[in-house]
């Protein structure tokens, strides 16, 4: 039979390169299948990974959507995510297929025409993990790699999925669980490696990041962020080689609580120059009083470190917050690109972290280029421009007695994706101003597995001192979609928007923006004057970042509407937020007809039971939950993932099962007998039964 005839080797190279040729027309299938060079510069239709390229500047160069017809965007398409949870993560496209990562890191393949479910992955995370979450079970994204769809799980575990069956290729255990560790991250790869970090700051861990071969998920490197207890020894990892220099920048049994520093979101690359860029967060505890004797810059807390790709080794480092004390985070988005600056071209890095500042970095060197605020900044009155190092405000180095420091740990700009223009040579961003009244705890012992800010000031005058200076800080919230000229170092544009929270941002060649707002809803913006030219009501405010792709000749614009996180349990804190619907993934295009279901009505709070309890037993429960709870269900008991002001009294009466047996641990809440005694769940409950007394037909 002719067809099975072995063909000649012209042939077979003919094939191939019709079957190349087919693959780059078609655009995305190569990005799944192909070289890593289509990972750093996809076909116009594609969204290979969370940032779109190796730039992370969230940029499309599709403009079949544009600012004459955006008012045209219909829903194509949607799918019912079945969670209240949030849902941070940017989807993917290739090749047709919609990749999608939820809460718990169930991974769902869609057709991207239709919304039809391809397959879906549940990596069945134990729900014991979402206490080690600081702000929910959420997943920020996913990658894709050589045929591979690849996630980074709660629980520790990075994993190669078959992009065509969802059928698990690879699975690899990233860190033991002798500490609170999580991943909330996507995950990222690059040239064959995937690399990703870790959470866990919080509650008292050692900072790192690891790489593993993409196609096998063998581990290629593991570099520490923060350095451990000297008595033992090197750790024989990449980060060995600057581990002493580290070192001398920390005071006292730092290592007791790891220090932090955890990489928990953005990471990026340098093709050019080979390097991997990490964004650190916070130190462990978050107080440097009760981390490092006060003293020290803390290497490498709120920083970004440039490791060498090959053998994650250290390049170079830019510290943003020198022994980092109020939960500046410097995890927001990096992007590359090339900007004239001062007459010259500059390869630079771009990141608007927490602490209020712009920064402008050499990517090669590490060196400072520019820093500017954007938002009310009291912490530092500027950036010294010879040395980079922040020009402090001593005062805002808290004591015993309260001291209102902006931003708060909200942060100015928190890990909501930023977008890059190469057009407009604008950045854009979700901006926050906030403060907040930090003060000392002086009897606070740092204990693993629990929160650890070693803040104070909740009782007696230094509370009476700490509303009032909150009065001040209210007053002063605001938000914004704002516009940022990196090389002029200032604002170009801002368009003001109701509380912290707002979206991800994308930006298209079109000079359109796309972000989700806590006007629950999904808009367009000009990207050179901030005019609003589209908005759609999504019944739950998009947090997450949205990407736009082609398929068939059609421009399509998809983004998860899932309000949760951290800048949920803020608003459900406040008692603001907003009745909302179930996380769905929304999908749009010119012309689309589909529409969303009614929002369900708000069930009514129900009655508290009523207070018995002593004084005392309340006392007691309020520092018991302080520590243990409120990381999950908001400070002073208010808001939270669960309202437990709200609970109904069959809830009441399952309480004691609920914290000690761990019958909820299906819904993430696991059982907390190994800290908790039942005369210490007794006192919590108590607590509880105030607070809802308390604030009950008020709130």
């Amino acid at each position: 039979m002719p067809f099975r005839k072995r063909p000649t080797a012209l042939a077979a190279g003919l094939l191939a390169l019709f079957l190349a040729v087919f693959t780059l027309q078609a655009g995305s299938p190569a990005i799944a299948q192909g070289p890593a060079s289509l990972l750093a510069n996809p076909p116009a239709g594609a969204w290979p990974s969370d940032g779109r390229d190796y730039t992370a500047q969230r940029y499309s160069p599709l403009t079949q959507i544009n600012a004459q017809n955006v008012g045209q965007l219909g829903l194509a398409w949607y799918a019912d995510l079945d969670t209240y949870r949030g849902v941070e993560g940017t989807p993917i496209y290739a090749d047709g297929v919609l990749y999608n990562i939820l809460a718990w890191n169930i991974t769902t393949a869609y057709d991207a025409k239709t919304g039809k479910p391809l397959w879906t992955f549940d990596p069945k995370v134990p729900r014991e993990y979402g206490r080690y979450a600081c702000c929910e079970p959420v997943s920020r994204g996913l990658a894709m790699w050589n045929g591979k769809i690849i996630i980074a799980t709660l629980d520790g575990r990075m994993i190669g999925l078959d992009a065509r069956t969802g059928k698990q290729i690879w699975s690899t255990q990233t860190f033991d669980h002798d500490m609170p560790y999580s991943i909330t991250g996507a995950p990222r790869v690059f040239d064959g490696k995937v690399v990703v970090g870790q959470s866990g700051g919080d509650l008292g861990v050692r900072g790192f990041v690891i790489a593993l071969d993409a196609d096998t998920g063998k581990k290629l490197w593991k570099f520490f962020l923060a350095p451990g207890n000297p008595a033992d020894g090197p750790d024989g990892e990449a980060s060995d080689s600057i581990m002493e220099m580290a070192r001398k920048t920390w005071h006292g049994e730092y290592w007791k609580l790891g220090g932090g520093a955890n990489a928990w979101d953005s990471i990026a690359y340098d093709p050019a120059n080979k390097l991997v860029f990490v964004g650190t967060g916070n130190g462990s505890p978050l107080s440097r009083y009760h981390r490092s004797q006060n003293k020290g810059d803390n290497l490498f807390v709120c920083s970004i470190v440039a490791l060498h790709a090959d053998t994650g080794t250290y390049a170079w480092h830019y510290q943003m917050v020198p022994g980092e004390d109020w939960d500046y985070t410097c995890t927001s988005s990096i992007i590359s690109a090339d900007l004239k600056i001062g007459g010259k071209m500059r390869q630079v890095i771009m990141q608007a972290p927490k602490n209020g500042f712009f920064y402008v970095i050499d990517r090669k060197t590490g060196k400072l280029i520019s820093a500017e605020t954007h938002v009310k900044v009291n912490w530092a009155f500027g950036i010294d421009k010879k040395t980079g190092r922040p020009i402090e405000n001593p005062e805002t180095r808290y004591g015993v007695d309260p001291v209102l420091v902006y931003p708060g740990p909200g942060g100015a700009h928190n890990w909501f994706p930023m977008a890059f223009s190469p057009r407009t040579k604008l950045a854009y961003f979700p901006a926050y101003q906030s403060g907040m009244v930090y003060a000392l705890d002086p009897n606070f012992k740092p204990q693993p597995f629990r929160s650890n800010a070693g803040w104070g000031g909740y009782t007696g005058e230094a509370m009476q001192k700490r509303m009032k200076l909150m009065e001040q800080a209210n007053a002063d919230e605001k938000a914004w979609l704002t516009a940022y000229d990196p090389v002029k170092q200032k604002i170009a544009w801002q368009v003001p928007l109701p509380r912290h929270g707002n979206g991800g941002v994308f930006v298209t060649a079109s000079d359109l923006v796309f972000e989700g707002t806590t006007k629950q809803t999904f808009a367009a913006f000009d990207a050179k004057s901030g005019k609003v030219l589209w908005e759609y009501p999504t019944q739950s405010a998009p947090v997450s970042g949205g990407i736009t792709y082609e398929l068939d000749g059609e421009q399509y614009v998809a983004i998860n509407a899932g309000w949760g996180g951290g800048a949920a349990q803020i608003e459900r804190g406040a008692g603001i937020e907003l009745p909302r619907a179930p996380a769905r993934l929304l999908v749009f295009k010119l012309g689309g007809t589909q529409q969303l279901p009614p929002l369900a009505k708000a069930e009514a709070i129900p009655n508290p039971p009523p207070l018995r309890a002593s004084e005392a037993s309340v006392a007691r429960g309020a520092e018991l939950f302080a520590n243990t709870c409120a990381l999950c269900h908001g400070a002073n008991a208010k808001g939270g993932v669960k309202d437990l002001r709200h609970m109904t009294m069959e809830t009441h009466g399952k309480f004691n099962d609920i914290v000690l047996k761990g019958i909820y641990q299906d819904k993430g809440m696991s059982s907390f007998a190994d800290i908790l005694k039942p005369d210490d769940v007794e006192a919590i409950h108590n607590y509880l039964i105030a607070r809802a007394n308390e604030d009950w037909g008020g709130d």
